[in-house]
């Protein structure tokens, strides 16, 4: 009754107004729209942080979006079995509303780049320095959209421009082809490689903005997404050689997942999120891009996911105990464990007494191994696994316990200088075979972590040297980091029954609990290799055909009647396509 006589009230005084000569301005100067929002440079660089708040959003990178490629992966699986489950087992309905968060976030993102890259024109050389900046910066973060939602949803629809949504023809758009999305990602990159300024300018292209480097980076990513990789090895040439901006590797493996000032946008770095530290955040959680709280956390929900359950973690997902073993197959030149196995993986390891901050799991002292009373951390108390380290405080010393939400302050580095040497290599390999030249460049990021060189006589091959970088050189440099599932996609390892048997070994786990173990029910830890004609299960036992990729949800899809399923909503399989149309190679297994 309230709401209908505010109505009529409302109702009868737009009649009376109508009545009179003069007209009411009822334009609301407050509330901004894209038909009054300024153009001038000051508004235009208030889009540029709005494009980049949309990058540290649920579906964009602060949880499920980052958190949906790790699944992919063969290094991580799901110990509480319950959320990314689906996810996890590559087997997603296109019913499962999670899986469309990374598209709401990602076009929310594109659509404030569509406006401001509207704005500025196609012609580059009428636009001003600060112009261009902005430019660059916007046809970056939209390439990086383009990229996430081309790797995760194949055949996404592809919008650039603003005056597209003008119509209803231009909202509901249809689905573009898997290569056109990649096309546009191409030349969105390539372009902000022009515009953007280098790192070495100082300032804010120091400290976190998309610089030329980072479009160089992305671009080389971009080519070997389709095998581009002559291509790809000029680009990260010219990275190596300094061409867009000045980049090394950092002494210490574990600076590049500490936060604070002293770590955060190090010389590694080519782009990464920016999260607030923990202790100067809000209090709100925004898990939606729609919230506008003045207040907000303004960190990431990654911990939380990692995060033992006696920590206070979510317990969802765990490393997998093949990259844990991969780890302490090699030690270093002075007979120590890798030290990247202390940053990615929360075990007890007694060589860790007296290294960074020992043996602690959110600095709760572990002082022993399996088999006596202190039982060291597992991820999850019903399905066990080894808790991930990496982009989380378990190693820092900053607090005793996760504090869930979108609270963890350390950026995420999206692409580190160690990811340019090994693509580097890689391509190298790829268009010459296993040169000295691409011997180097993995040396030098083995060196790093204490590793002797590689023996070359044991890699006279492409397929043998291939075979180190994907699965021992890469699993261990960026293990349970973001990437992992683009790799898979790219090196077409779904399409080979090989690498797919590979996949499932790798995968392998077998759950465990601590009253099992302790009444002797089982005699295994989670530490243990995992034999895969006896375990548990493995994620990619469950794979679908054409499930590489992540369905569209069929909520989009009803709303858009233009708009069709990709091959995961199909369960069609896309090895023809990948193999005979577009002519890929995959490498065949060889044992090291």
């Amino acid at each position: 009754m309230k709401l209908y006589n505010i109505s009529l009230s409302l109702l009868m005084g737009l009649t009376a107004l109508t009545a009179c000569d003069s007209k009411l301005d009822v334009t609301n100067p407050n509330q901004q729209t894209a038909a009054t929002f300024s153009s001038d440079l000051s508004a235009l660089e208030e889009t540029v942080i709005a494009a980049y708040n949309h990058t540290r959003m649920e579906g964009t990178y602060a949880r499920v979006g980052y958190m949906l490629d790790v699944c992919r992966g063969d290094e991580v699986w799901n110990a509480s079995q319950v959320w990314y489950m689906p996810f996890d087992d590559l087997n997603v309905p296109f019913t499962d509303e999670i899986g469309q968060w990374s598209w709401r976030d990602w076009y929310y993102t594109i659509n404030v780049c569509n406006y401001t890259l509207t704005q500025l024109g196609e012609d580059n050389s009428v636009l001003s320095e600060q112009q261009k900046h902005i430019k660059g910066q916007m046809l970056f973060i939209r390439g990086l959209g383009y990229y996430n939602l081309a790797g995760y949803y194949q055949n996404p629809i592809l919008i650039t421009d603003y005056s597209t949504y003008s119509t209803l023809e231009g909202l509901y758009g249809a689905n573009s082809t898997y290569d056109e999305v990649w096309d546009q990602v191409e030349k969105d990159f390539s372009e902000a490689m022009t515009l953007l300024p280098s790192r070495d300018a100082g300032g804010e292209w120091a400290q976190g903005r998309a610089t030329c480097g980072a479009a160089a980076g992305y671009y080389a990513r971009a080519l070997m997404m389709r095998h581009k990789y002559s291509e790809a090895l000029d680009v990260l040439k010219a990275i190596i050689n300094g061409q867009y901006g000045t980049y090394r590797l950092m002494a210490n493996y574990g600076d590049n997942f500490r936060e604070g000032s002293a770590y955060e946008n190090n010389d590694e770095s080519l782009y990464e999120v920016q999260y607030l530290d923990f202790g100067s955040q809000g209090t709100d959680d925004e898990w939606t891009p729609v919230n506008t709280s003045p207040n907000a956390t303004q960190g990431h929900a990654i911990e939380s996911n990692f995060g033992p359950g006696d920590c206070g973690g979510w317990a969802d997902l765990s490393a997998s105990p093949w990259l844990y073993n991969l780890f302490k197959q090699e030690r270093t030149t002075n007979g120590s464990l890798d030290p990247r196995l202390y940053w990615t993986i929360g075990t007890y390891e007694p060589e860790w007494e007296g290294f960074e901050y020992g043996n602690v799991c959110y600095n709760v002292k572990q002082t022993a191994d399996w088999g006596n009373n202190d039982i060291p951390f597992v991820t999850n108390n019903n399905y066990g696994g080894l808790p991930v380290a990496k982009n989380t405080n378990l190693r820092t010393g900053l607090y005793d316990k996760v504090v869930t939400g979108l609270h963890c302050g350390i950026n995420l580095r999206m692409m580190r200088y160690s990811d340019v040497l090994l693509r580097a290599a890689e391509c190298e390999n790829e268009v010459n075979g296993p040169t000295q030249q691409a011997f180097n460049w993995i040396n030098q990021v083995r060196n790093r972590a204490g590793l002797a060189n590689l023996d070359q006589s044991k890699f006279d091959t492409k397929d043998k040297l291939f075979e180190q970088i994907a699965n021992v050189e890469r699993p261990k440099e960026f293990g349970c980091e973001f990437g992992r599932g683009f790799d898979l996609l790219r090196w077409g390892f779904f399409y080979d029954s090989g690498r797919l048997q590979q996949l499932k070994e790798h995968a392998a786990v077998n759950f465990w609990t601590k009253a099992n173990y302790n009444d002797g029910v089982v005699g295994f830890t989670p530490k243990d290799a995992v034999d895969y004609s006896n375990c548990s299960k493995s994620s990619f036992d469950n794979y679908q055909a054409g499930h590489e990729f992540f369905p569209i949800y069929q909520g989009t899809l009803n709303d858009n009647p233009n708009l069709v399923g990709n091959s995961a909503n199909n369960n069609s399989d896309n090895s023809d396509y990948f193999l005979s149309e577009k002519g890929w190679t995959v490498h065949p297994v060889v044992q090291l």
